[in-house]
């Protein structure tokens, strides 16, 4: 048994209770067919009744059959709507722990294994929702009445089954101890194979240059093999545990079967109790070997409950912060007070001391080696995480008292490589904000350079787009995440050198449209380029997670210093220019 998903029953407990009063009702109904069964048989062949004289006892028969046939529906249906319920919400859980994490945690994952976890997880606890935790009941509830009624009309069928029953529990722990082992091997593998199988789909372009697909699709048949033989394990060890469970159970009815025999023929016994005795004993062990059965039937979905458990507890790297919400925030610094950062298992901070201010309307540059803590610093900023130490502030307000949902409406983030997903264009763009019309759709595309390109698709902005902006080139990509930039009209920016990937003629383009969208707003730029950290008002300089300078581009190039160290390590050539020489400096930054 699983006690968080126990916890999770108990919010549909309500469900729980029908599921087992349908159990308790079956299980008196049971009795009740075997009693009328055994009467009706007792009458035709002893006391030789004719069909009319029991007529009568068929229709009660047959009502009881079709009312165990109306409970089991009944119980099957509520046992499907209790799990579908705590699936729901684990899936909404688990979904919005993951949206709530942020990119740091999910980046730090195997993302075909989260995929893996939010999808075929949650499936599989259906099993375990839906039949085991039911028949749990029904295995404690319809044996005991049946057991009861036993001792009620023969006392020595009730100790016989009193003194074998243990012995079905007893085996079913020795043998669930190996299968739970082996489920858990399953589970890991499959895990680990769809992780791999998501790498190999995504760096199949590197795969086929470097001539090793060949090689990657051996290794997944490999691992497919792998979990084809973890996957057989667990169904042999099912079909051990199947085996003991109806070898015992039926010993345990041949026993109880030859006492009765021999009480019968002698006369010590009267026919219609021992065979209401026959016919009820078999619906005594029934539910223990179902419990066998759906026990393991739900090994996959309590393997899948660890994982998802273990999500859901794992630490918080961005919190939902507060409720305040400052006025004009594009009139409010933005202050870091000796922040300091380390991620959840590193030894090394990756952020210690940075102490800033950005002003409004001012323009930051950020530069350093790779390594440096640019990318955590901007993480920072934007809510994903909460420093380990220090604080980030909105004015006076702190990072961790403001409503950091608000916030992100207010700050608009450019990457390297802008996602684009899988819709029409007007969707990618409505990204930014939902309620945007037509007329606001097409003005954000003209000011990012983007409508040119857009009205010559097949079908303009209502062009469906593939997975990633397939067909779109680097540079169509950055002016769609630029309209959106536009269209969000966020007073905030944050980039991460959206130019990185674009040839110089590109990248000069998108940094006319770059520079209207810049001004008058306050933006922190990670530069991987010298002429971008030229562009800006201020540079900071980092170097192992520490801000060793701050100051103007041009300042900071004539005093020694970590930027002049970074401009120097590419010093223009004799026949260069010191233009093209800071384009060479991209890769250092």
């Amino acid at each position: 048994m699983n006690p968080r998903l126990l916890k999770e029953v108990k919010s549909v407990q309500t469900l729980l209770g029908l599921v087992i009063l349908q159990g308790v009702l079956s299980g008196i109904l049971i009795i009740a067919q075997a009693s009328v069964l055994a009467l009706i048989v007792s009458r035709v062949f002893i006391g030789h009744q004719t069909l009319a004289s029991v007529q009568h006892l068929l229709w009660v028969l047959l009502a009881i059959i079709v009312a165990r046939a109306v409970l089991t529906w009944l119980g099957e249906t509520g046992s499907l709507a209790l799990a579908t319920r705590v699936q729901s919400s684990l899936r909404m859980r688990l979904t919005q722990r993951l949206l709530n994490a942020g990119p740091l945690y999910v980046h730090a994952q195997k993302t075909g294994e989260l995929v893996n976890t939010l999808i075929q997880g949650i499936e599989d606890l259906e099993p375990y929702l839906a039949r085991y935790v039911p028949q749990i009941a029904i295995t404690a509830l319809v044996p005991t009445i049946i057991l009861v009624e036993a001792f009620s009309r023969d006392w020595i069928t009730g100790l016989i089954l009193l003194i074998t029953v243990p012995l079905i529990p007893f085996f079913m722990i020795l043998i669930g101890r190996q299968a739970e082992s082996s489920t858990k091997r399953q589970w890991e593998t499959l895990s680990r194979l769809s992780a791999h199988f998501l790498d190999v789909l995504q760096g199949l372009t590197t795969l086929k240059l470097l001539g090793q697909s060949a090689g990657q699709a051996r290794g997944i048949e490999r691992a497919s093999d792998e979990f084809r033989r973890a996957t057989m394990a667990s169904l042999r060890i099912a079909f051990v545990s199947a085996l003991v469970l109806e070898l015992l159970a039926s010993l345990s009815m041949a026993m109880v079967a030859v006492a009765i025999g021999l009480r019968v023929i002698p006369g010590r016994m009267p026919f219609e109790t021992a065979f209401f005795l026959l016919v009820l004993v078999p619906d005594f062990y029934l539910p223990w070997r179902m419990l066998g059965t759906r026990f393991h039937d739900g090994l996959n979905g309590m393997e899948a409950a660890k994982r998802i458990f273990e999500i859901l507890d794992a630490p918080e790297l961005a919190k939902a912060g507060g409720t305040m919400r400052p006025a004009a925030v594009d009139a409010q610094p933005i202050v870091l007070n000796r922040v300091g950062f380390q991620y959840p298992g590193r030894s090394e901070p990756a952020l210690q001391g940075v102490s800033a201010v950005v002003k409004p309307g001012e323009r930051v540059a950020v530069v350093g080696p790779s390594g440096a803590g640019k990318s955590t610093l901007l993480a920072l900023l934007m809510g994903f995480a909460v420093p380990t130490s220090g604080t980030i502030a909105l004015g006076d307000t702190p990072f961790t008292s403001l409503d950091l949902a608000w916030w992100r409406q207010h700050v608009m983030y450019l990457t390297q490589n802008p996602y684009i997903f899988a819709g029409t264009v007007a969707d990618n763009l409505r990204m930014a904000r939902w309620d945007a019309t037509d007329a606001e759709i097409r003005r954000a595309a003209e000011r990012a350079g983007a409508w040119e390109y857009i009205a010559a698709l097949p079908q303009g902005w209502q062009t469906v787009l593939g997975e990633g902006g397939t067909g779109l080139s680097g540079g169509q990509k950055q002016r769609l995440a630029l309209a959106r930039a536009y269209l969000k009209d966020a007073p905030v920016i944050f980039m991460d050198e959206p130019t990185a990937n674009l040839d110089p003629e590109t990248e000069a383009e998108l940094w006319g449209h770059l520079e209207a969208l810049l001004t008058g707003r306050t933006a922190v730029v990670v530069a991987h380029r010298l002429s971008t950290a030229r562009r800006m008002d201020v540079v900071w300089a980092m170097n192992h997670g520490q801000l060793e300078q701050v100051g103007a581009p041009r300042e900071l190039e004539r005093v020694p210093g970590l930027y002049r160290e970074l401009i120097q390590a590419y010093a223009p050539l004799p026949e260069e220019g010191h233009y093209a020489s800071l384009h060479r400096a991209a890769e250092t930054l």
